[in-house]
């Protein structure tokens, strides 16, 4: 028995060390091919860079065959290049640049064409018209980009950017589910839901829930699809507790007019919802009009609280303690507002190597808590409608914290939140 077991140990040995010696190989046949001007090859190589794929992950070697496959006219590495200078993780942000590669790939490339719509949205390298970003994202969604048409879907729902149309929201968030996209599933689930068509609901919510690897509770800093993957199991979750009443102490949910946000948009974002939940009709975008930035970069905190104030609503700025009494104290903050059917608006701080200067900010509603599960419920203006996804008492405790949300700061961290002023 022990022979054997040796024996099998060396025939598996023998197998992976064959199988490296194949995948060494075929990565050397892949670079020759990269270095003799295969276009193909040299965005292959560009992809597995990037991503780590059998072999070590290099963000700057990989954007240097993207840029010569992209001089070489494939319009899949003008996007590729495009997106490198719209994140400015390896090279120094520039949308402008981004834009024109996008533009000049987005006749031929359906994710070039989803980009150049969140530029023409988001006021990324130029002027907003939400009129042309429908425009490429409904050609993107033709050459079948399933996230395009979820965006516009999105759009269309809620009224960001364009009149609300339930009927084009419907056809493309259907379209979206026919391409496989897991937003378009959740927003299409959602309609349902609304409309007490449960099974269809849980239909779409299902299938979406497997298309990518699913937890308890995601991180509210994940890839779009795999967000929209865990929205989907959460919202299965979470259907029992918005059919019943509020318990308080025990569970609360408050339903929010969910607006899904442009590129860099989401304090005003976040704030709009907040605003809708309490009667106005603002949308994003309009919001940010009323701040002195311009569309498609950050918003202060003291901006939006003035904003709020034109608008006719009455705010405050509430901060905790980034320590664990702080967080207690904030907690208990939340709850006593939701029970009293409040949302809340929070900032969120996000550290690691994947954020250009090594850290992102983040604003967002809190809707809902479950006790027993020490769980809290967000409504985020970065997912899909309906924006609803869970979070971890720890992760909330990590995250809801912040130096970044503007002057009143002044550069010291705390937990920040607006809510309703009810003096």
């Amino acid at each position: 028995m022990h022979k054997l077991a040796l024996t099998t140990l060396a025939a598996l040995l023998m197998i992976l060390s064959i199988g490296s010696v194949d995948a060494q190989t075929a990565l050397e046949t892949l670079r020759a091919r990269a270095a003799a001007s295969d276009i193909k090859a040299q965005l292959d190589l560009a992809h597995r860079l990037r991503d780590g794929k059998g072999v070590a992950k290099d963000d700057a070697e990989a954007l240097r065959w993207a840029h010569m496959a992209a001089d070489a006219g494939s319009p899949d590495a003008m996007d590729f290049v495009g997106f490198a200078y719209l994140r400015g993780a390896v090279v120094k942000r520039n949308p402008a640049i981004a834009f024109g590669y996008f533009k000049a790939a987005a006749n031929e490339s359906a994710q070039a064409a989803f980009n150049l719509g969140q530029c023409y949205y988001g006021a990324q390298g130029t002027e907003q018209d939400c009129a042309k970003a429908l425009e490429w994202w409904k050609k993107a969604a033709e050459m079948g980009h399933g996230r395009a048409a979820a965006c516009a879907a999105m759009a269309y729902h809620s009224g960001e950017g364009v009149g609300r149309d339930a009927a084009q929201a419907r056809r493309l968030a259907e379209h979206a589910a026919e391409l496989n996209n897991p937003s378009g599933m959740v927003l299409l689930g959602e309609m349902h839901f609304l409309a007490g068509e449960t099974d269809a609901a849980i239909a779409n919510w299902t299938k979406a829930s497997k298309l990518h690897p699913t937890g308890i509770t995601g991180h509210p800093s994940q890839p779009s699809d795999n967000a929209s993957a865990q929205q989907a199991a959460d919202l299965l979750r979470l259907m029992a507790y918005r059919l019943r009443k509020s318990e308080p102490g025990k569970f609360a949910f408050v339903q929010m007019p969910h607006i899904q946000q442009g590129y860099n948009n989401c304090g005003s974002t976040a704030c709009a919802i907040f605003a809708r939940f309490q009667g106005s009709e603002i949308g994003g975008w309009d919001f940010k009009r009323l701040c002195p930035s311009p569309l498609g970069t950050g918003t202060d905190w003291g901006h939006l609280l003035e904003a709020s104030k034109k608008i006719g609503q009455k705010w405050k700025l509430i901060t905790f303690t980034p320590d664990d009494a702080g967080f207690d104290q904030a907690t208990a903050m939340l709850k006593s507002e939701l029970d009293a059917g409040r949302p809340v608006v929070v900032d969120f701080k996000y550290i690691g190597p994947q954020y250009p200067g090594g850290s992102a900010g983040h604003t967002l509603n809190v809707c809902g808590y479950i006790a027993a599960e020490n769980l809290y419920i967000l409504c985020n203006p970065a997912v899909a409608t309906p924006g609803i996804q869970l979070i971890t008492a720890d992760d909330m405790k990590n995250f809801w914290r912040s130096d970044h949300y503007g002057q009143l700061s002044k550069g010291v961290l705390s937990r920040p939140a607006f809510v309703i002023d009810n003096r």
